[in-house]
């Protein structure tokens, strides 16, 4: 069945680079001002009553844009949402009124217990249906539209029935959900499975893509010798995800981007760095062109 959206539209994020909100920067951010288009944080982290990660966030959510990211819902699950962690979302999103929110298309728990990570769904009716319910009921709760995100993936299963470009735009049309385009994760999964990231874009729903993430990924090789792209968000934005990038705003136009750097997370000017690159990217794309936005 397909629903009618009554959810809010997002909020006021600019079309700029945001970066991940990390402990280790917070007195930094708030001692020297940065401009940066907004903060994203996981709202996992946020959770609790109070202490000092409130305070912090509190301050600087006072002085710029926010946007929520989970990590825990288990969309994808074929189990029922937890409703408690729903309702302690619901209690972060109404403290804190962030202009965005965002989960994964993925799955991390089953009967009790919870995976440390975001794992594949394969993509069948069966779980459409189930995702759209989830999604339908997380936006009931919340009282607004959330973005799904892409996932970054490593092998495809034998029993999907659909292609994951027309999963994720039936789920969005069914839902009336928005989209969060991972780049990265395009290029990931695109150099694992062996197929053409660009082709991949130019299908994708782009007119529901409300924020584009970027990160680093950690070239490996698997048992075969393969080249093996990990998903690690522990290094610079690679050169091809750069190119990939202006690619994609050059169909959009400018979005909301996040630096995602959430392992071995580097000095705030380094983090601050790769924001500023985004926005050159960005600028360069919708302004002189794709050529030129590569060459920076």
């Amino acid at each position: 069945m397909t629903r009618t959206a009554s959810h809010d539209l997002p909020g006021t994020i600019p079309p700029r680079a945001g970066v991940g909100l990390k402990p280790q920067h917070y007195q930094e951010i708030l001692e020297t001002c940065p401009q940066v288009g907004f903060f994203e944080v996981h709202a996992e982290n946020y959770m609790g009553a109070g202490g000092p990660p409130h305070r912090y966030l509190e301050a600087i959510r006072a002085e710029y844009p926010l946007s929520l990211h989970g990590v825990g819902l288990s969309i994808g699950a074929d189990r029922p949402l937890d409703r408690d962690h729903l309702d302690r979302l619901a209690a972060l999103v109404a403290r804190y009124q962030p202009d965005l929110f965002s989960e994964h298309l993925a799955w991390s728990s089953h009967d009790a217990g919870f995976f440390n990570d975001l794992l594949p769904v394969p993509y069948t009716n069966e779980t459409l249906n189930r995702i759209c319910d989830h999604i339908d009921q997380v936006q009931s709760v919340l009282g607004r539209q959330m973005l799904l995100e892409n996932p970054s993936t490593y092998l495809a299963f034998s029993e999907s029935t659909w292609e994951e470009v027309d999963f994720i735009a039936e789920i969005a049309r069914r839902s009336g959900c928005g989209l969060l385009l991972d780049v990265n994760n395009v290029h990931v999964s695109a150099a694992n499975q062996n197929w053409f990231p660009r082709d991949y874009i130019a299908r994708y729903p782009l007119s529901q893509v409300r924020e584009l993430h970027l990160a680093g990924f950690a070239p490996e090789m698997d048992e075969a010798g393969q080249p093996l792209l990990i998903d690690s968000h522990d290094r610079p934005v690679d050169h091809d995800v750069w190119d990939l990038y202006a690619y994609t705003l050059s169909l959009t136009g400018p979005l909301p981007t996040l630096i995602e750097w959430d392992a071995d997370v580097p000095t705030w000017p380094t983090l601050l760095a790769e924001a500023r690159r985004a926005d050159a990217v960005m600028d360069a794309t919708c302004n002189e062109g794709v050529e030129h936005a590569v060459a920076l």
